[in-house]
């Protein structure tokens, strides 16, 4: 009984060691771009010979990296606004039919997260074109809202699988119709589900690099594309300080709703 007791030790302390070393493994590209973003030098140099905040100021005074920022989180805004909303219905849909009908739609929205991503960006290319949206914010958002979607199928099709629809019945049968019941029943229940979507929706949104570079141009340019030119064209610690920024952006983000679904934020 003692020998399992301690290989069950063993074996938890080395799942513990494992782990960290994955996590160190993840992180530390990350940590050192944190340092190299307070480096006075013109080059990228780890670790910084000298300390300044010259590049978190070259970008806050920049029009064009200001214009980009701007277009990239209203971009995922608005791509968590439709996506989450089209993809409420569309698993709506999956749940009520079911069979093979449901499963061909289920795999038909999930579809784009299997496709290469640059396969996707040269056929939504093409799409684009033929409708003279290329560069424009409205072209941009159909690639985003196209990948966000099958992040928000997948939270919230488990989510509406759970709900009890006993509920609804009752409420229809009670003379509420399905928009009625869908607004008062069933949303308030799926509250922490569809935030959770919105906020993927959001974060795909804001990563998203591919198809930007593909079909965004001048004043429509995203922050990703734009980054990607700067690594192209010429290396400096702006693009550090950038990474530093959208780091904390992004894991504020991702803390504030962890907090919030806690109970600890309110």
């Amino acid at each position: 009984m003692l020998d399992a007791y301690y290989d069950r030790k063993l074996a938890r302390a080395l799942l513990w060691v494992f782990s960290a070393l994955i996590l160190i493994f993840l992180m530390v590209p990350t940590l050192i771009v944190v340092p190299l973003s307070f480096s006075a030098s013109d080059l990228l140099e780890f670790p910084p010979r000298a300390w300044s905040l010259r590049w978190y100021e070259a970008f806050f005074s920049s029009t064009a990296w200001m214009a980009a920022l701007r277009t990239s989180l209203l971009l995922g805004i608005l791509t968590a606004a439709i996506a989450v909303p089209f993809s409420f219905l569309a698993c709506f849909a999956i749940n009520r039919l079911g069979g093979r009908s449901a499963n061909l739609i289920y795999g038909l929205l999930l579809a784009p997260s299997v496709t290469p991503g640059i396969l996707l960006a040269i056929g939504l290319f093409f799409v684009l074109a033929k409708l003279k949206l290329v560069g424009s914010l409205g072209g941009i958002l159909i690639g985003h809202v196209v990948l966000a979607i099958p992040v928000t199928v997948i939270v919230l099709h488990p989510a509406l699988s759970r709900f009890d629809w006993a509920q609804a019945q009752a409420a229809r049968s009670l003379g509420a119709n399905w928009l009625r019941t869908i607004w008062g029943i069933m949303l308030p229940q799926l509250g922490l589900s569809l935030t959770t979507a919105a906020l993927m929706a959001f974060l795909t949104s804001l990563d998203e690099a591919i198809i930007s570079i593909f079909v965004s141009t001048g004043a429509n340019s995203t922050l990703p594309k734009l980054m990607f030119i700067s690594l192209r064209d010429q290396i400096d610690p702006t693009i550090a300080a950038i990474s530093t920024l959208w780091t904390v952006l992004i894991s504020g983000i991702v803390l504030f709703f962890n907090l919030r679904d806690r109970g600890q934020v309110r």
